[in-house]
């Protein structure tokens, strides 16, 4: 049984002859009448009762048609379904992101246009430390991430250059640092700094250690955050300053004042977008055709600050 076949006989049924459903679906008589003997052979039952003004449904027959008519639906039904789902139009993208950069505007604008462009795709965002991200992207329960990565090489990973950040300096408005901005990280040596663990992004805490221990500075560490979101609402209550990527001013906090100071402009961060490799689905496909259109070719370009003092 065929589904043409099929359509042929609902096409007899509804015109109640086999001329007129010749003309309709623009089929000879003689070849139409095979189809329709054929389809009778291959189910072993007669279908169609012959009289001198055209057939009649047997009650096998009505039992098809009925059946019949819910099976051609249900194929033009799931042909759009594979074709949306080919073409990334419709499926499933979890996307993780660093929690600072949510607020960022390409970031922001990558969510928002793939959104509008592909509605009927079930978007998922996850905002998660890199540390996180990494072994979500390892297990599969993440399609993509926007996250700090120590290098381009990842196993199992495909990545992407997205945009350079580097440091910047988060006082208190009420901290005597707001009004005289200090010029050097010596001049904070004596000063109570908030700080993340390792544990939660190792990548991030490594590559910010090892620039100090470069400039000989170590930090006064007298409170700990889970993330940056965490980490800045700390110094808007006055419990200390902390060291966070520039991208932290593109959502600007009350009761914060973000410094600039050149030794923390020189550490690069580089951020990255990762996906695994053996990820085929056209939704993801088409995620990364944005970022092209959102990043542009990976040119690594600064991440900008908003709202920033330089002393």
């Amino acid at each position: 049984m065929e589904f043409r076949q099929l359509s042929y006989f609902i096409a007899v049924v509804e015109t109640g002859s086999i001329s007129a459903a010749s003309r309709q679906v623009h089929v000879a008589q003689p070849a139409l009448t095979r189809q329709i003997r054929l389809l009778e052979e291959d189910l072993e039952t007669r279908l169609f009762d012959r009289h001198a003004r055209g057939v009649r449904l047997t009650v096998a027959g009505q039992a098809l048609y009925e059946e019949a008519q819910e099976l051609l639906d249900r194929r033009v039904r799931l042909r759009a379904r594979l074709v949306s789902l080919g073409q990334g139009m419709t499926g499933r993208v979890c996307l993780g992101v660093t929690v600072t950069h949510l607020w960022v505007p390409e970031v922001a604008r990558l969510l928002g246009s793939y959104r509008d462009r592909y509605p009927r795709v079930a978007f998922e965002v996850f905002p998660l430390l890199s540390g996180p991200q990494l072994e979500r992207l390892r297990d599969g329960s993440l399609d993509a991430g926007i996250l700090y990565l120590d290098s381009a090489e990842q196993p199992e990973l495909e990545t992407r250059l997205l945009q350079h950040d580097h440091l910047m300096l988060a006082v208190p408005e009420t901290s005597r640092w707001s009004s005289t901005p200090p010029r050097r990280l010596a001049e904070l040596a004596e000063t109570d700094f908030v700080w993340g663990v390792r544990s939660i992004s190792p990548v991030y805490y490594d590559r910010v250690m090892a620039h100090f221990a470069r400039l000989d500075f170590a930090p006064r560490v007298v409170q700990y955050g889970a993330d940056n979101i965490t980490i800045l609402s700390m110094v808007a209550a006055g419990l200390g300053v902390a060291i966070v990527p520039s991208a932290s001013s593109a959502h600007p906090m009350p009761g914060i004042r973000f410094l600039h100071l050149p030794e923390l402009a020189t550490c690069d961060m580089p951020l990255w977008l990762a996906w695994r490799s053996s990820n085929d689905s056209p939704a993801l496909h088409n995620l990364l055709e944005q970022v092209e259109g959102v990043f542009g070719r990976g040119d690594g370009s600064g991440i900008a600050a908003a709202d920033v003092t330089s002393p």
